[in-house]
């Protein structure tokens, strides 16, 4: 498994020469596109943004508690990744999410999505995220979904910071709860009849 510090220099590696990129093909800040579905002033931009992204990545934090707790398919995926988070401290789960939520961002919404389009974007998101077992295809279609919903954001507003927080949220929220919650154990505190319900 491996370590925070070669993930974190590897998300580090990644998102300084991409923003790099972005500063020079845009002629500006790698936060903005011109050709966003609002026309908005760059303040209004970020702060819509900002908000739209905050708001939905609760939401989705949130859902994801549920959804280990009632849905097969969630438990098997919280347990695939769970070895990776169970190790982190609180200080890696803050530096994680927030290092490949610019990572990525800056990468699949800020670079590929302007050349590519919303949907191959999300297409090539959720394929880069598979897991081995049996919820790949699960969690390929589930990184997908949110790489939709990420580029929505970005393509409605034109700044990428609403993503970028939408992003840190979710993987901060969901590594703690990985971390924190075993979906197996109360299955097997149960015993009996009842834990093989």
């Amino acid at each position: 498994m491996p370590r925070f510090g070669r993930v974190a220099a590897m998300y580090t590696y990644i998102a300084i020469p991409t923003g790099l990129m972005l500063y020079v093909l845009r002629d500006g800040s790698p936060l903005l596109i011109r050709d966003a579905w609002l026309k908005l002033p760059e303040a209004a931009s970020h702060t819509y943004s900002l908000l739209i992204g905050c708001a939905f990545g609760c939401l989705v934090a949130l859902i994801t508690r549920p959804m280990v707790l009632r849905l097969s398919w969630a438990k098997e995926l919280h347990s695939t990744l769970r070895p990776f988070a169970r190790g982190l401290s609180g200080m890696a789960v803050v530096g994680l999410a927030v290092l490949s939520a610019i990572c990525e961002e800056f990468l699949f919404r800020g670079l590929f999505q302007p050349w590519l389009g919303l949907l191959p974007q999300a297409l090539l998101f959720g394929l880069v995220h598979q897991v081995p077992g049996k919820s790949r295809w699960v969690w390929v279609a589930w990184a997908a979904l949110m790489g939709a919903c990420l580029g929505s954001i970005f393509q409605l507003t034109g700044s990428l910071l609403g993503p970028i927080a939408a992003h840190a949220l979710i993987n901060g929220f969901n590594l703690s709860f990985l971390k924190r919650h075993d979906a197996g154990a109360a299955r097997r505190q149960l015993g009996g009849l009842l834990g093989q319900v």
